[in-house]
């Protein structure tokens, strides 16, 4: 126990234990007790500034200046792509600590405890687009580097064995859990920085502040939609922490401010403009060759093209754990009979084979686009019906009503129809579908009424539009039972007075589901 951490609880309380690193984490979507939340919104801005802090990262800003755009064009896009995606994104790090658990389980509140796999859904989709993504790029850096600086053949083979350890690393840390990735980011947001920064020195001289193709390379046909695209493909980065900031802030104090919350996630998405920028510069050296990484790499200084590999390392593994870690935790309890462990390695072994498909058989760079596109079009409505939930609601939810359905119960404050708010549900689903339909993400999501706007993405504000305001007034016109809203009632809606259905065993449920009822009451 010599290794056991203390951080101070608020209000003099006994302090929370933080756990070795290699303590193989023992919750899954369960409430955190008070005694176990030993983190700190310094922590959530780690994590998120770690995980993001990559070669992934890096890949995305070059995506502005690969599609067409100036520096400068670039740079705004990236900056307004970041800037918008961390306002949608700043409330969903308030949930974890009020319910103790992770945004998927925590959405049951507004979307009810069977209708929030639309939040597993989602995290599902994040993890392996993430996740191969991360494995990918830093692997082909790794491998890259090697070719460049050893002389070894660059193979399938070789890439398969890189994808592979890097793939098996990532899957070793999220076994143990939080607390082993906690201590990764923190590693990777002071190395990767310093490293990235190093490349200013590395391409002296090399950059060329001017740089702008023209018109006659805009890949969309003209400036608006090429910008547009360039800045949505941004945002699906800060967008793609939405079902997943949970899994961390669910191990802070209920109590902690949530201006602190709001702050750390908004100051760690500012910092990602470090590995963005970092992309849309070196983006610009490079332009017209087919592959961004290996071309950098050749680019580079000796010195530089071996410190990528530590670079690619650290990142790729920072991204995955990320990634993979929450969609693991969420889908131990939408498949009970498997553990949080075992979620974890069958969610990673069928990402690998995606890397490995995807990577040898599909055009990275349409992928990618499709992936970040279904992405940003099915998480943003997702977080704002949150978003407006939680408003209306005055932050108030009840953590143990959320975790019936998990424990093979019926009823509780989240019950609604059969375990489904049709509200919420009514209210994405249409969201979704109709961002598709405007969207513009070539070449494989290209929506039909993508051109209504001249080739300009509407997807996105015909999304939040639709999410929005589809909410809104259907909790005016089908108002939410008064038990849902606390002691200090509904802010800005009406509510209806129900009876409120109570808790009792589903004898239907499996022995998994009833086993983890058995746990909760003895706990």
């Amino acid at each position: 126990m010599s290794d056991l951490q203390h951080d101070p609880a608020p209000g003099g309380a006994s302090p929370a234990v933080r756990p070795r690193a290699t303590e193989v984490e023992q919750h899954g979507i369960d409430t955190i007790p008070a005694e176990h939340r030993h983190s700190r919104p310094l922590d959530l801005f780690r994590i998120q500034f770690g995980g993001a802090n990559t070669f992934a990262t890096i890949i995305l800003g070059t995506f502005p200046v690969l599609l067409g755009l100036s520096l400068w064009q670039a740079v705004a896009a990236t900056v307004v792509g970041v800037v918008v995606g961390s306002l949608f994104l700043m409330p969903m790090g308030l949930f974890g600590p009020l319910t103790g658990t992770n945004n998927a389980v925590s959405s049951g509140a507004h979307f009810g405890v069977r209708g929030r796999v639309v939040g597993s859904f989602l995290s599902l989709l994040t993890a392996i687009a993430f996740y191969s993504i991360s494995v990918w790029v830093s692997g082909d850096a790794v491998v890259g580097a090697l070719v460049r600086l050893t002389g070894i053949g660059d193979s399938d083979l070789l890439r398969g064995v890189v994808y592979a350890v890097l793939g098996g690393i990532v899957i070793v840390v999220v076994v143990y859990g939080y607390a082993f990735m906690l201590l990764v980011n923190k590693v990777v947001v002071f190395g990767n920085t310093a490293l990235i920064l190093l490349g200013a020195l590395a391409y002296t001289g090399q950059v060329d502040l001017g740089y702008d193709p023209g018109p006659q390379a805009y890949a969309l046909g003209s400036f608006w939609p090429t910008f547009v695209l360039s800045a949505l493909i941004v945002m699906g980065n800060p967008i793609s922490f939405g079902a997943f900031l949970g899994d961390w802030s669910r191990y802070i104090p209920r109590r902690t401010s949530p201006g602190r919350l709001l702050g750390a996630t908004f100051a760690a998405q500012l910092m990602t403009l470090v590995p963005f920028l970092f992309g849309v510069v070196t983006a610009t050296l490079v332009a017209g060759d087919a592959d961004y990484v290996v071309a950098l790499i050749n680019l580079s200084p000796a010195w530089y093209a071996a410190l990528l590999i530590v670079v690619a390392f650290l990142g790729g593994l920072s991204t995955g754990i990320t990634s993979l870690y929450g969609t693991g935790l969420d889908f131990s309890s939408v498949f009970p009979r498997l553990s949080r462990v075992q979620a974890s390695l069958v969610i990673g072994a069928l990402a690998f084979v995606f890397i490995l498909v995807g990577r040898l058989a599909f055009d990275l760079i349409a992928s990618v686009n499709a992936f970040i596109g279904a992405i940003v079009i099915c998480t943003t409505p997702w977080m704002v019906i949150m978003t407006i939930g939680y408003v209306v609601r005055r932050g108030h939810y009840s953590e143990t009503d959320l975790q019936v359905f998990n424990q093979g119960r019926l009823g509780g404050a989240y019950w609604f129809d059969a375990g489904v708010n049709w509200r919420g549900m009514a209210a994405w689903i249409p969201a979704a579908v109709l961002g598709l339909l405007f969207a513009n993400y070539p070449p494989l999501i290209q929506g039909p009424f993508r051109d209504v706007a001249g080739g300009i993405d509407l997807s996105l504000v015909v999304a939040i539009g639709v999410a929005a305001v589809a909410y809104v007034v259907l909790l005016h016109v089908f108002p939410e039972p008064r038990y849902v809203f606390g002691p200090d009632g509904p802010r800005g809606v009406p509510s209806s007075d129900v009876p409120r259905p109570p808790v009792e065993d589903d004898h239907r449920a499996s022995g998994h589901r009833a086993d983890k009822r058995t746990t909760a009451v003895r706990s």
